[in-house]
């Protein structure tokens, strides 16, 4: 199934692998989730509401199990693809994948792989075993490659584009429409294989359409997104006008984050500053650990915002365009490291934003505070398919 935001893909996931396991109560299943935190997140509340409004018996062990059984033997597995050599040890007679696509191509295929291979145990019932995929299209990944381009007997696709979800909120396409460049329109409402890495990463950004000659106030608050990387630390200042972003500022080729704290105390005196930086990090940290560095940030008296984890790369990117398509501003003379960064950063061969070139840091620094104060939100929606049972 692919799909776009809010169709109800992982709804009917979920409930093909809940009807599959009362068909065959004796077989195990596995249902898988790019990350484990989804599978908790995700899978596990999907699961637990449509049993409970089903009136459906159950027993959900989570950590270190991570399984659920409905009734007779056999349970079901849940299973994360982050490790691809993690999906051994165990044999179901069917599987659920959510959102595959998200994955690299390459670990994609070799996820499929394994997958198909764990589904193997014989069924009472006599019947086949089986294999689903429920999928936001992104881009021509492995889900285009196996089920479009190189499609073999027994693949068969079902597309759903969000509208055709009855229970979702009319106003949510528009929502869509209002946050997204239009580019993405096409595969997160339609559910279709378009090209999503094709020229530069910021294609948005036009230096022309997107100048403003806006410049921090006295004492207004300001908003840094900070790129952790040794002797390349990167803040972009920003400003909020109307309620919309403007880029009015940078600190490029930084040292580490000390020598960040002193020219922030030096340069910006008399105002609330509030750090968006870099929550995960690298070996090439400042003072090797994104701990230590957020740290010595809220030691200096900031406000930090920082989630546990990033956002995965492509919503920070889609947040930039986004913020970018619909009222985000970059005074081009004062930001024009980042200026040059949005307009010619690149795809790599691989389909991933190019990290050769040293365009890279700004526009992760300021989409690191895009990506928390102005989202692209996916939702959660919930189907009412109490019928089925």
């Amino acid at each position: 199934m692919v799909a776009g935001f809010g169709a109800g893909k992982t709804e009917a996931l979920v409930m093909r692998s809940i009807v599959g396991k009362m068909q065959e109560p004796e077989t195990h299943r596995a249902f898988y989730e790019p990350t484990y935190d989804l599978v908790r997140m995700v899978a596990f509340p999907r699961f637990e509401q449509i049993l409970s409004e089903a009136n459906i018996p159950y027993r959900l062990l989570q950590t270190p199990h991570n399984r659920l059984d409905i009734e007779g033997s056999g349970s079901i597995f849940f299973r994360s693809m982050d490790t691809p050599a993690r999906i051994i040890g165990y044999e179901v007679g069917d599987s659920d994948v959510d959102e595959l696509d998200t994955l690299k191509t390459k670990d994609a295929a070799e996820c499929w792989r394994r997958i198909l291979s764990r589904n193997r145990q014989r069924k009472p019932s006599g019947r086949r075993n089986t294999a689903a995929v429920a999928t936001t299209p992104e881009g021509f990944r492995f889900v285009y490659q196996t089920w479009e381009r190189d499609k073999k007997p027994g693949y068969e696709i079902v597309r759903a584009p969000s509208y055709s979800n009855p229970a979702l909120d009319p106003s949510y396409i528009q929502s869509l429409r209002d946050i997204y460049p239009e580019n993405l329109l096409e595969a997160y409402i339609e559910g279709r294989f378009v090209n999503l890495t094709s020229g530069t990463v910021y294609h948005v950004f036009d230096r022309k359409k997107h100048n403003s000659t806006e410049e921090r106030k006295p004492g207004e608050p300001l908003f840094l997104g900070v790129d952790f990387n040794v002797g390349k630390m990167v803040a972009i200042i920003s400003v909020k006008r109307a309620g919309r972003p403007h880029a009015v500022g940078e600190f490029v080729k930084v040292y580490d984050t000390p020598a960040l704290i002193a020219m922030i105390k030096e340069r910006l005196q008399g105002h609330q500053i509030y750090v968006y930086p870099d929550a995960s990090g690298d070996s090439r940290k400042s003072v090797n650990a994104s701990a230590t560095d957020i740290a010595l940030l809220k030691q200096a008296g900031f406000s930090v915002l920082a989630r546990e984890k990033n956002p995965p790369v492509r919503d920070r990117i889609n947040s930039v365009n986004g913020a970018l398509t619909h009222g985000a501003f970059v005074n081009t003379q004062l930001c024009p490291v980042l200026t040059t960064s949005l307009e010619q950063q690149a795809y790599n061969d691989h389909g991933e934003p190019d990290k050769t070139q040293d365009l890279d840091h700004a526009p992760d620094a300021w989409g690191y505070f895009l990506a928390y104060d102005y989202p692209v939100i996916k939702p959660a929606t919930s189907i009412n398919l109490g019928r089925a049972f």
